[in-house]
């Protein structure tokens, strides 16, 4: 087969399939570009998906006629006056995306510079140039690319839905608009939420982008080691969210999608959100610029740092120790059931106007018989049929001035009822213990190694083989965890110790939960985490069950040393092990506000 070089059109297009993968990657290129030329507001208007007509606007510097020209050739860029690649301190410096655009789609720009006497415009049609014609644009840029794909149409076939791409051309603005708290965005378009944010303060530009609750239940980061500093917010890790779509992560003020960033995330809230869960954060990185190679991906989508170790270990110990500090705060999602409920078909609101202060319900020819009793009569051949009070007299000041209040009462023996200054608490027993039991066990792990006892009688588990071979091999580091065990024939395991700290654990129960922990993490690197994953299974097997009647000094005990542990606004599984009720909402629920 001959070898025959390709036409100049073929080319751009074949280097637009690089660049141009949907019109979120030709908003992603263009508002790159109006940022690079100093905007302080830009403006995106959508229209079928972006499919047939994207419109950016902005006040940047603008071009002159021979920039202009230059700016639709491919590999024409200003950003790169030196050449040198390891030095790069724009979003874009390729020079292709103009020129892949207009290869693909119908390009228009009109442009002026600042103090330029008039302004220039060029088209370019599916790779086809015209000549720089004169313009009345005022400042700035605006470029439209129109019928993106038609001269391809078999890209065209595999663009998403019209609701689909707009979505996406959200994300991506959305993502570059958190990096820039300093310029104005606006969106508008069909199939799509639109917004107009003005410059704000960096603070305000994330609840913009990620919400008010977002802010509420996030902690602060503020790194920074060996000339890379880390900065942003870590969201608490009972806020967790089912994908990983409010994970936003910059490096160098470039939104990044970066699978060793995302690992690092796993990696940090690893020991504190259930499977199949993801923290939200929005992390931002920087460092010098020769210590990443954002050169990596055509999109400028990944990027590869120099030391990967470094920029892991630190965003993994900045948000254990964020997490570590925030102690035993939880994500406060109890207004918003509040919310819900007040919602609800209770809610005189929704039924009607609230009844005038001088009704009276005994008057009412509805009214239950009984009810108009003296001193509710009805009742009295009712009894409690437990006193679940903690104490019957006041509660200590100090008790209640404490985060989690003074407990008052244990309800359907399993939660335990607090009163604070200003609300209630309700704690969930063996969720708050079990946290409570897996971290001294890791303590005592790191400091001296985890205490052990041996049993009168050594307990004999049957397995099935594969999981008594899992448990054997793994002999050495479950020792490491004061569990001691050896084999004893096929499929049969001898359990000689266990952790001091269980006491008198169901030791069959525990070792087949050992075993099946060991199977589920069997593809789990390093041994650090799978270690883990074990203590927190002895830890919930120790822990104080549900349907356990506690004594009040119990109860209190409890939430003082929940108040002295990091991370015990969640299980060992992610569930929340409180929820917080202000008294303002209650007071809201019931119509008093």
């Amino acid at each position: 087969m001959t070898i025959r070089l390709l036409d100049p059109v073929t080319i751009d297009r074949i280097a637009a399939g690089e660049v141009v993968e949907r019109p979120a990657s030709v908003v992603k290129e263009l508002v790159e570009n109006a940022l690079d030329a100093g905007a302080t507001r830009i403006e995106v208007a959508i229209e079928d998906g972006g499919a047939k007509l994207i419109r950016v606007i902005d006040d940047g510097a603008g071009m002159d006629a021979d920039d202009l020209a230059l700016a639709v050739e491919r590999h024409a860029t200003s950003k790169l006056p030196d050449g040198d690649l390891a030095n790069i301190a724009t979003l874009g410096f390729r020079g292709e995306a103009l020129a892949s655009i207009g290869s693909v789609a119908r390009l228009t720009i009109e442009t002026r510079p600042r103090g330029g006497a008039h302004g220039f415009a060029i088209r370019v049609d599916a790779g086809l140039k015209g000549a720089v014609q004169p313009s009345a644009w005022p400042a700035g840029a605006r470029i439209e690319a129109r019928d993106l794909f038609a001269a391809t149409p078999a890209r065209l076939k595999f663009l998403k839905t019209a609701r689909a791409e707009a979505q996406a051309v959200a994300d991506v603005l959305r993502r570059i608009a958190l990096s820039r708290a300093d310029v104005a965005f606006v969106l508008s378009g069909e199939g799509v939420t639109g917004f107009d944010w003005k410059r704000a303060e960096p603070q305000r530009r994330m609840a913009q982008v990620l919400g008010e609750d977002f802010i509420e239940n996030a902690l602060t980061l503020d790194a920074q080691r060996e000339g890379v500093r880390l900065s942003g917010y870590a969201g608490l890790p009972t806020w967790h969210r089912a994908s990983a779509a409010m994970q936003y992560m910059f490096v160098n003020g470039r939104p990044v999608r970066d699978r060793a960033l995302a690992g690092a995330l796993r990696a940090a809230y690893a020991d504190h959100l259930p499977a199949g869960r993801h923290g939200a954060v929005a992390l931002f990185i920087a460092c010098d610029p020769h210590e990443v190679d954002v050169n990596v991906h055509p999109a400028k989508a990944e990027v590869r740092f120099r030391d990967a170790g470094l920029v892991r270990g630190l965003v993994i110990g900045a948000i254990r120790e964020a997490i570590a500090g925030a102690g035993h705060r939880a994500a406060n999602n109890a207004s918003a059931a509040l919310g819900m409920m007040a919602r609800g078909p209770l809610d005189w609101r929704a039924r009607g106007p609230r009844p005038s202060g001088d009704w009276d319900w005994r008057q009412s020819p509805v009214a239950p018989p009984g009810f108009a009793e003296a001193a509710q009569t009805a009742f009295e051949s009712f009894a409690p049929s437990a006193d679940a009070r903690a104490q019957a007299g006041a509660p200590q000041a100090d008790d209640i001035a404490a985060p989690l209040g003074a407990a008052r009462a244990q309800v359907h023996e399993t939660y335990i009822i607090a009163q604070t200054r200003d609300g209630m608490v309700i704690v969930d027993q063996h969720a708050a213990h079990e946290r409570l039991v897996y971290e001294k066990l890791k303590r005592q792990r790191a400091e001296q190694g985890i205490a052990r006892q041996l049993l009168l009688a050594p307990a004999v588990v049957d397995l099935d083989e594969s999981a008594a071979a899992r448990v054997i091999a793994a002999a050495p580091e479950l020792e490491q965890l004061g569990l001691a065990v050896e084999a004893f024939g096929p499929g049969a395991v001898l359990v000689r110790e266990t952790p001091a700290l269980l006491g008198e654990a169901d030791v069959q129960r525990l070792l087949r939960d050992v075993a099946d922990t060991l199977a589920e993490d069997e593809s789990v690197a390093g041994v650090a985490r799978k270690l883990d994953h074990v203590l927190a299974t002895f830890a919930c097997h120790h822990s104080v069950r549900a349907g356990r009647r506690l004594r009040p000094e119990e109860m209190n005990a409890l939430l003082r040393e929940m108040e002295a542990t990091p991370g015990s606004g969640q299980c060992n599984h992610g569930r929340p092990t409180y929820v917080e009720l202000k008294l303002a909402d209650i007071e809201k629920l019931f119509g008093r506000r």
